[in-house]
């Protein structure tokens, strides 16, 4: 066994003791890390749908200059067999993955995971996360979720009539405010979307010139037996 297969092995445990609600169907997020010039962030989300109960394992690889996913990309893995296990779906999916993550020396560089705001976490304000960049107690940034309506897809009409787009805006630790994103239209890979919140911030490289900054969405959908919730990591520099 290589050092980088236990790396791998450790990583990707994480959470798989988790139980999985047997209404609903909330991804668990696992970070990979980032390449060694910030240019590509990683991460996997993984999980059981409801309804059918297939174990799933996603996993995308982000430009964090074009705010795009990389070619080829993401890995889209789900077994389609009553009882089958999530790790053995998960590994099918690092298998597909492991040479990009070795190319990019992603487990080299893992980031700082800033701030963690899952569904479970019960607060006051779903939209907005204050966060600092480094663990070095630099300073105090904020990030804010905003929705609007949007047309649904198709054939969400009748679903989610009243379908939901976002936006995110920065703020810097000096006040100065940054729109980062803001949906155009909703993209066919959301589903039926009811609903979005923050649910953390990645950093790296934090509070240097070349920091990455990578804001977590949770995409809260209508499922089969209930809400499910998936992840989208949004890129940018400060």
């Amino acid at each position: 066994m290589t050092r980088l297969t236990r790396l791998l092995g450790a990583a990707f445990a994480t959470g798989l003791t988790a139980s999985f609600a047997s209404a609903g169907d909330f991804a668990t997020f696992t970070p990979l890390g980032f390449s060694e010039d910030g240019k590509v962030f990683a991460f996997e989300e993984f999980g059981q749908e409801d309804g059918s109960g297939f174990a799933y394992s996603n996993i995308f690889f982000i430009d964090t200059e074009k705010d795009a996913y990389l070619d080829g990309t993401p890995f889209r893995t789900r077994i389609k067999e009553d009882g089958a296990s999530i790790s053995a779906t998960r590994a099918i999916a690092v298998s597909e993955a492991l040479q990009l993550i070795q190319d990019y020396k992603l487990l080299d560089h893992p980031g700082w995971l800033a701030a963690f705001n899952p569904v479970s976490e019960e607060n006051d304000d779903h939209g907005r996360i204050r966060y600092r960049a480094h663990p070095n107690l630099s300073p105090v940034s904020e990030i804010t979720l905003e929705t609007f309506p949007l047309k649904p897809n198709p054939r969400c009409a009748d679903i989610t009539p009243d379908a939901k787009g976002f936006r995110l805006t920065y703020r810097s630790p000096e006040g100065a405010a940054q729109e980062i994103h803001e949906d155009q239209r909703l993209p066919e890979s959301r589903s039926c979307p009811l609903d979005y919140r923050l649910g953390g911030v990645m950093t790296y490289a934090g509070g240097g010139p070349d920091g990455v900054h990578v804001a977590l969405v949770h995409v809260l959908s209508q499922g089969f037996e209930g809400p499910n919730a998936r992840w989208i990591a949004v890129p940018f520099r400060p």
